[in-house]
C-alpha cells in the first residue's frame, strides 16, 4: 500500500536536509551506484524504528570524520521501483527496511539490516555506523 506523498515529506526531509540525495527511479539508483566513490544508501521507511532509531542514528553518524563521500536514500513503500533496483544491488541480503548499505568502489562492503536497528537506540545505530565507517574508510 502506497502512503499519501504529503505524509512522507517530513520523513524524506529528515535525510535530504542533511545532504542525502533522493533516488526515486531505477535509473537514478543505477547512476548513483555506478559512481565508484564511497557512499551510504539508506532504505527509508515509515515505521517507528525508522523514525526513532534509523534516521536520527544516521544523521548523527554522518558527522563522523570517516564518513562516506556520498549519501543517498530510497523510500520503501513509496518509491517501489527505485527501492527494488537498490535491493537488486545486494541480492544476497534479505530485503528489510529501514536498512543501510555501505558502498565502496561500486560494491556493498557492509550492511546494517532492520534487525540491527529495531529495538535499539539511535545512539547504538550511530555507533554501529561509525564503526562501519572506521573499518572501511579509516586511516
Amino acid at each position: 500500500m502506497m502512503y499519501p506523498p504529503e505524509l512522507l515529506v517530513p520523513m524524506r526531509e529528515e535525510l535530504t536536509s542533511v545532504g542525502f540525495q533522493e533516488l526515486t527511479t531505477p535509473a537514478a539508483v543505477d547512476q548513483w551506484v555506478a559512481d565508484k566513490a564511497s557512499g551510504l544508501l539508506v532504505i527509508n521507511s515509515v515505521c517507528g524504528c525508522a523514525a526513532g532509531m534509523a534516521r536520527p542514528g544516521v544523521r548523527a553518524a554522518i558527522e563522523h570524520p570517516n564518513r562516506p563521500a556520498r549519501l543517498a536514500t530510497v523510500f520503501a513503500g513509496q518509491d517501489r521501483e527505485a527501492t527494488q533496483q537498490a535491493r537488486g544491488k545486494f541480492p544476497h541480503i534479505a530485503p528489510s527496511s529501514p536498512s543501510m548499505a555501505l558502498f565502496k568502489d561500486g560494491q556493498v562492503v557492509d550492511f546494517l539490516p532492520r534487525h540491527r536497528i529495531e529495538g535499539r537506540s539511535a545512539q547504538q545505530v550511530c555507533d554501529d555506523l561509525k564503526a562501519m565507517f572506521d573499518q572501511h574508510f579509516g586511516s
